[in-house]
């Protein structure tokens, strides 16, 4: 059985005459149209999902970024996995919820 894990991603894109806000806007839309659980922090976006899922999504990200006009990448990831069972968002920010 495959359990859910937490990845964080921040992604860092240069392009030439386009604003970094709003090529970090093309990532996070291609991250609200996968239909996983997500949340949008300051620094990074967390997504909940099987790994393989996750990881198919950084890589659409990439490419949505790069067709978007981006030059330069930066990636930042840090992925949270618990191998009997699944790793949700909320365990983590349930207490800060309001």
């Amino acid at each position: 059985m495959k359990k859910k894990i937490n990845l964080a991603l921040q992604v860092l894109p240069q392009a030439d005459n386009t604003d970094t806000y709003d090529l970090v806007d093309c990532a996070i839309a291609e991250i609200q149209a996968s239909g996983l659980k997500y949340k949008v922090c300051p620094f990074e976006t967390v997504i909940e999902g099987e790994y393989d899922e996750v990881m198919a999504l950084v890589k659409r990200v990439h490419k949505v970024l790069e067709k978007n006009g981006t030059k330069k990448l930066m990636t930042y990831i840090k992925i949270q996995t618990v191998f009997q069972e699944d790793v949700t968002i909320e365990d983590k920010m349930h207490k800060y919820e309001s």
